[in-house]
């Protein structure tokens, strides 16, 4: 008998197009809902898994009807995207960000005050400039004048 945090193998026993049938053994089967199988976008579930193969699955959740809702992607250990990258995230690592706080704790509060009125100041810059060209009215820089 499984239980609701448990990391089983089970054997696929049905692929539809919304998820995998795994069998767990003793009787017992749970499904593995498409969005479940994989970290990645699964356009087509028959890409990843076909009838017969062995899924790590972990068991995420049983009803009160007994069925049993299964994840193999929470099964499958997380690992780094990319080197300079953290998981999930799109954005890369810069080591600046990752000791910023490091480095304000040694400046006094007048440096601290000096630093943020530059950013501001460089921030104001770059939105003025973008409004400014925004502003020019773009149809006199194509030509269609309309009366």
């Amino acid at each position: 008998m499984v239980s609701v945090g448990d990391v089983v193998e089970g054997k696929v026993v049905s692929v539809m197009p919304f998820g995998a049938f795994v069998e767990l053994g003793k009787k017992q089967s749970g499904l593995v809902h498409i969005s479940e199988l994989s970290r990645d976008y699964v356009k087509d579930i028959n890409d990843h898994v076909k009838k017969g193969d062995i899924l790590k699955v972990k068991v995420i959740k049983i009803d009160e009807n007994g069925k049993i809702s299964l994840s193999a992607k929470q099964a499958a250990p997380e690992k780094k995207e990319r080197e300079g990258r953290e998981p999930g995230s799109k954005k890369p690592v810069r080591p600046a960000e990752l000791d910023f706080s490091k480095r304000e704790e040694n400046l006094s509060f007048e440096d601290k005050l000096m630093k943020f009125k530059t950013d501001s100041d460089e921030n104001i810059r770059t939105l003025k400039r973008n409004a400014a060209s925004k502003r020019s009215g773009g149809y006199s820089r194509k030509g269609n004048y309309s009366f």
